[in-house]
């Protein structure tokens, strides 16, 4: 009987960027808790062109072939001294999807170590696909949890097949699934009628129309809030631009938040809708009646679930009376608002493990764990 070879092939080229980025929709179709995402979206997400994060870092992808067909794949990046993650290593891999074949998960780890071990690197970190602000995390927990918009899914077995290889924990993501009620729709104020923060904590909806305008405020915040995170890389301008216009086509108008404090702006949120749920048939196409079908759905479906995307309170207000109150003040907002929207379970995600901070009040508000993603950590010294 011949032997089943393995060919691991640099992703490059048209042709085989367009089947790196489909290859999961190709590997998972039908399995439960996997949602294919739009094949477009992975391209602005995976293209050097389109995507401003590739000027930060060395990167290359792989697929693997297996007596002819495609069986997995991975990427791998080095970011530029400038850019070094906060504790995390620069050198880094992502996008690792693969048939339950511990062959073929060696062959594609191999590659991407021996490629980052040739650039100098004595250990790796990962999944970053392709990083900490877009996602991040190998699925752990919460396999058959709903889909969410923007979030990895991976099968249980590729976690043992890294863990064989020799891979540790390094930090776990944690997501929350809040379930929206009527005690949450009738809910009166509490933080923002309390006298002493009643004339001090404003709140205001994102200017969808001037988002461009928004965004330094956004970055500015964002970058404040999560600077000392481990793994953190500064969020730029231009990758929030780069997404700007997608976010306006999406993103509802009650769904972006800016928090003020005494005038200034401290906080900010912003919640999607679950794209999962008017996309499901589509099987990740947009060509060519994908995409009509998709903007008339976006604009007349009632979403049942959402994510909260993106969150940030300044690093000053951490661990303080204010910042505490800022939360609340959010959280109040959301329940207000859910009076309005057909929203039923809104996703919390992701926070680090050790974030206490961030963690004790969403699970004082009713959030319960849904989802944890893990990323790894590996020697790559000889």
């Amino acid at each position: 009987m011949a032997k089943e070879t393995i060919e691991i092939i640099p992703a490059d080229g048209l042709r085989n960027f367009l089947a790196f980025c489909r290859l999961p929709r190709v590997l998972y179709k039908g399995q439960q808790g996997f949602a294919p995402p739009l094949d477009a979206e992975r391209w602005t997400l995976h293209a050097a062109r389109l995507n401003p994060h590739f000027k930060l870092v060395e990167s290359q992808a792989w697929l693997a072939r297996k007596d002819g067909a495609l069986v997995g794949r991975i990427y791998a990046q080095v970011y530029k001294e400038a850019h070094a993650p906060v504790g995390a290593s620069r050198a880094q891999f992502g996008c690792l999807d693969a048939i339950d074949d511990d062959a073929v998960i060696g062959a594609l780890t191999e590659a991407a170590e021996s490629w980052l071990r040739q650039r100098g690197a004595d250990r790796v970190n990962g999944p970053f696909s392709p990083s900490v602000n877009s996602e991040a995390g190998l699925l752990v927990q919460g396999y058959d949890a709903a889909p969410m918009v923007f979030m990895p899914w991976n099968p249980p077995y590729l976690a043992a097949a890294l863990e064989r290889r020799g891979y540790k924990k390094a930090h776990d993501l944690i997501s929350y699934r809040y379930e929206v009620t009527d005690k949450d729709r009738l809910a009166k104020p509490g933080i923002l009628a309390r006298p002493e923060w009643r004339d001090r904590l404003k709140i205001r909806t994102l200017n969808l129309k001037n988002l461009k305008n928004e965004a330094a405020i956004i970055v500015e915040i964002f970058n404040d809030a999560w600077s000392e995170n481990w793994g953190f890389v500064p969020f730029t301008l231009k990758e929030f631009l780069s997404s700007a216009d997608g976010l306006k086509l999406v993103m509802p108008v009650e769904g972006g938040f800016m928090v003020e404090l005494d005038g200034v702006a401290q906080a900010f949120g912003i919640i999607l809708p679950n794209l999962h749920e008017i996309t499901a048939d589509l099987d990740g196409r947009l060509f060519p009646l994908g995409l009509p079908r998709l903007i008339s759905r976006i604009r007349t479906h009632a979403f049942k679930s959402g994510r909260l995307a993106l969150f940030g309170v300044r690093r000053a207000l951490h661990r303080k009376a204010a910042g505490g109150a800022v939360i609340l003040a959010f959280i109040e907002e959301c329940r207000r608002r859910s009076g309005t929207s057909p929203l039923e379970h809104v996703e919390f995600g992701w926070v680090l493990e050790d974030n206490i901070g961030m963690r004790r009040p969403i699970e004082l508000a009713g959030g319960r764990i849904d989802k944890i993603h893990r990323i790894y950590e590996k020697s790559l010294a000889p």
